[in-house]
């Protein structure tokens, strides 16, 4: 029982275990709302870069969810630097720990003991962006739809 408690207080402790990270390469603007801040494909024309970030979600077991929060922490940190647009360069993953049983045991004299150790494995979700300014009224491009096949001939 013990050893149950003591994983899922190394769990716990590590969920807090999310952040975000920049690299300046432009000049950053008044802070705004994240609500405000557009996640991009393509650079739109006539932006602005600002800065190269990075964020993780808090460690779990690789749900959609911590995707969701890293894309989200990544909008908080471009709003901070008053980008009102993202370029998403990459989701992944990170920090998969494998999982396993271990059970042991002995005695010394006339007491004896034992222990069980269980590893789940985890993950943590990372995006990586391009925070950008982007001007009123600059539209993104559109993508070409894709091209249809011809009918063949019944």
């Amino acid at each position: 029982m013990r050893a149950h408690i003591a994983a899922l207080t190394v769990v716990l402790l590590l969920s807090g275990c999310a952040g975000s990270s920049k690299v300046m390469v432009g000049q950053a603007r008044p802070a705004i709302d994240p609500s405000q801040v557009r996640i991009y494909a393509v650079v739109p024309p006539g932006s602005q870069e600002i800065a190269q970030i990075e964020s993780s979600s808090a460690i779990g077991f690789g749900t959609q969810g911590q995707t969701d929060a890293a894309v989200t922490r990544l909008k908080a940190e471009a709003a901070a630097l008053g980008a009102n647009g993202v370029v998403l360069m990459g989701v992944g993953a990170s920090g998969s720990s494998g999982g396993g049983v271990s059970v042991g045991g002995g005695s010394w004299g006339s007491s004896s003991y034992g222990g069980v150790g269980i590893g789940i494995p985890t993950q943590q979700k990372k995006a990586y962006g391009m925070a950008i300014w982007v001007p009123p009224g600059a539209v993104p491009p559109m993508p070409e739809p894709p091209a249809t096949p011809p009918t063949p001939p019944l």
